[in-house]
């Protein structure tokens, strides 16, 4: 009959068989393999003639206990995007069987590796352990699901592992809280490409989101804020009689429950809990834990970084430990992040005690008392059977022997970690921030620098720096998700796919697998499951040609210099905002190129949003023109910002509505023609700022 004749029982069978291995049947390599609708890109793929077809009859077996999970979990997603009800037993028959069996001797030893053999007659996935079973089965699934009718598998033979052993994806969930059923979807999406380590950034300035028993002021004081801007400031809660306040904190509860649901989709959750800086959050709910005298006394609103630090007190260290018990007890993994950035050093530099400590230590200086900070509480968290990771600052001043390095600075704290012998992951600004934007044509919030899906496939995750001794120390590569300008949870998917799929493919396939152009073929057949499973990702978009007409901020030249952000309006409180491209320390705008009519005039859309930046001293070169009237102006010139402006539109009108406004038309004074204008707002502070949301250029003002 020419059939390979698949049984379950090993006890009568060997591995070998039950993989498959039957001389007329077995897969021959053709001359161009079929193209495996498969992300991340397998190790290798074998086509075969025909195609397994589901039917009434057709079954799914699973040989033992620990390849149950992998099973159903197939025989779900066959369900979800398909359509298709699949039994699931362990009483499988000979032919139109999926078989899913943990084998010791499967023939793939490698780490996470599996193995899919397609026939006409039937399919096995096998592997050596449960991890590697699960990849099986969402390989098998993406080669169902890479139409949404189908109901036949091409035959074909498939061994896959992967090239790093961290492949994740960091979810800030400090700046913008996400539900826990939120986090569970994450986690699904992340589970569909391979990855599995979810680095939770659960502590900030911004708020604190993990409940620690010992501590309860952490969540009920620090999980909430007001948000910055005058809509909020108006947006009174009745039952206090003031601002209402946003934020949420996750329960050790729901904790336990998302723990064990990343863990049935093989993802280890890595608990970020940041020190000595990023602290606002903790220090306001326990002020004994701050440095200086002016302690903030409410979770701040603002982005950016803060010099509140913890101090370097016994007692501190008591309650650092505390919180790492029982974040240890909750959180199984390996490793423990204990941040380490953006410490800046203000308050220990004016600090009279701690300048003693740094003395009584045997310190050089602030940043050697880093390390001494970091490497205290690396040999607690190593006195609890964990590792220690941090930002790549914990390379300043010296670093323990056992701590491994994330890089986000660029590559060259990899680079520094690696040489010198630690394992260390690379998640690189710019390189795999997925908070920029993902198109030229992009107006979405988030930061302004151009991260396209092609940047993020290219990029190297062995930089050459790293001598070829030394690159085992790389465990991996890391997408980082910071939420301040992800107000919503479809934000955060929005911000994180399609890129997320490039990454997995960068962080799991082989080198030699690394294509552009076959992951571009691959991606149309990635975007349609999305489709049906709900994910709203970033779609393809045009960006409209400007018009000589009509420019909104996002088509206006920035002629300021400094910070350029894509930032929505703090207003309205519920429903669409607008969202405004604006150079926060040099407001400036140029509309080129402008076609003015004779006695033309300029009408103009704007909007007030709230300074909420933390960026140390850039603020103090901040100019602020000055204003004419008590609500200020928008100012019009003709080329450069400089001399008498052709234009002056008062804001008065706007200055009470918190969202946008469309002030009176002004006529552009002895101006026609082709001409740049540009356009800045005069304002006696910095607080709220005044932006751009659109221009047009109108027939004579009436």
């Amino acid at each position: 009959m020419g059939r390979c004749h698949v049984s379950i029982l090993l006890s009568a069978l060997s591995a070998t068989l039950v993989l498959g291995a039957c001389s007329k049947d077995e897969p021959r390599p053709a001359a161009n393999p079929p193209l495996a609708q498969v992300i991340p890109a397998p190790s290798e793929v074998v086509g075969a003639g025909g195609a397994f077809a589901l039917g009434p009859g057709t079954q799914i077996a699973f040989e033992g206990a620990a390849a149950e999970p992998a099973a159903r979990y197939f025989a779900e997603l066959a369900q979800r995007t398909q359509q298709i009800t699949l039994p699931v037993s362990n009483s499988p028959t000979a032919s139109d069987t999926i078989v899913f069996g943990v084998y010791p001797d499967a023939p793939n030893d490698a780490a996470e590796g599996y193995s899919v053999r397609v026939t006409p007659e039937s399919i096995v996935v096998a592997a050596r352990d449960q991890r590697g079973l699960f990849y099986g089965a969402v390989t098998l699934w993406q080669l169902l699901s890479a139409k949404a009718d189908a109901k036949t598998i091409p035959a074909i033979s498939i061994t896959d592992a992967p090239r790093f052993k961290w492949r994740g994806l960091m979810l800030d969930s400090v700046r913008h809280f996400q539900s826990p059923q939120y986090v569970k979807q994450f986690i699904d999406w992340m589970a569909l490409h391979k990855f599995n380590v979810l680095h939770w950034h659960l502590t900030d300035d911004q708020g604190w989101r993990l409940e620690i028993k010992k501590y309860p002021r952490l969540t009920s004081v620090g999980a909430w804020r007001v948000p910055a801007g005058q809509a909020a400031q108006k947006n009174i809660d009745p039952a206090t009689g003031k601002p209402r306040m946003v934020g949420g904190f996750y329960t050790q509860d729901e904790v336990r429950e998302i723990i064990a649901y990343a863990a049935a989709r093989q993802i280890t959750i890595v608990p970020e809990i940041e020190m000595p800086g990023h602290a606002s959050a903790a220090v306001v709910a326990y002020p004994r834990l701050g440095v200086s005298r002016n302690l903030p006394t409410a979770v701040p609103e603002e982005w950016g970084v803060f010099t509140t630090l913890f101090n370097t007190d016994d007692a501190t260290f008591s309650f650092l430990e505390d919180v790492l018990s029982e974040v240890i007890d909750l959180f199984p993994g390996e490793y423990i992040h204990v941040g380490g950035d953006e410490a800046a050093k203000d308050e220990w530099i004016a600090s009279p005690k701690i300048q003693a400590h740094i003395k009584q230590l045997g310190l050089k200086d602030e940043h050697e008392l880093q390390s001494w900070f970091i490497t205290r509480i690396g040999k607690f968290i190593s006195g609890k059977g964990r590792k220690l990771i941090g930002w790549d600052e914990i390379l300043e001043g010296g670093i323990a022997p056992d701590a491994t390095v994330m890089s986000w600075r660029g590559i060259d704290g990899a680079v520094t970690a690696a040489n010198a012998g630690h394992d260390t992951v690379l998640s690189p600004a710019p390189d795999l921030y997925l908070d920029h934007w993902q198109s030229d044509a992009d107006t979405s919030p988030g930061r302004s620098n151009l991260l396209s899906l092609e940047m993020v496939y290219k990029f190297n995750p062995v930089p050459e720096k790293i001598s070829a001794a030394q690159a085992k120390h790389i465990l991996g590569i890391q997408g980082n998700l910071w939420a301040e300008m992800m107000r919503s949870a479809a934000r955060v998917t929005y911000q994180a796919y399609p890129r997320a799929a490039a990454l997995a493919e960068v962080a799991w396939s082989q080198p030699a697998k690394i294509d552009w152009e076959n992951f571009q073929k691959r991606m149309p057949a990635q975007l349609a499951r999305y489709d049906r499973l709900g994910l709203g990702y970033a779609k393809e978009i045009a960006a409209p040609p400007p018009s000589a007409m009509n420019r909104s901020s996002h088509q206006l030249a920035q002629c300021g210099g400094g910070y350029l952000l894509s930032l929505e309006d703090d207003a309205p409180i519920a429903g669409p905002r607008a969202v405004f491209l604006v150079t926060i320390t040099d407001p400036c705008w140029l509309f080129k190129g402008a076609e003015i009519a004779a006695g033309g005039a300029l009408r103009a859309t704007v909007g007030q949003i709230p300074w909420n930046f933390q960026i140390g001293k850039d603020k103090d070169g901040i100019k602020l023109p000055k204003p004419a009237t008590r609500d200020g102006e928008l100012e019009v010139y003709d080329g450069k910002c400089e001399g008498t402006p052709v234009a002056v539109l008062p804001l008065a009108p706007a200055a009470k509505n918190f969202a946008t406004t469309t002030l009176p038309d002004a006529k552009l004074d002895g101006v026609s023609g082709k001409r740049d204008l540009c356009l800045r707002f005069t304002r006696a502070t910095l607080d709220p700022m005044w932006v751009i949301d659109r221009v047009e250029l109108v027939g004579p003002a009436q």
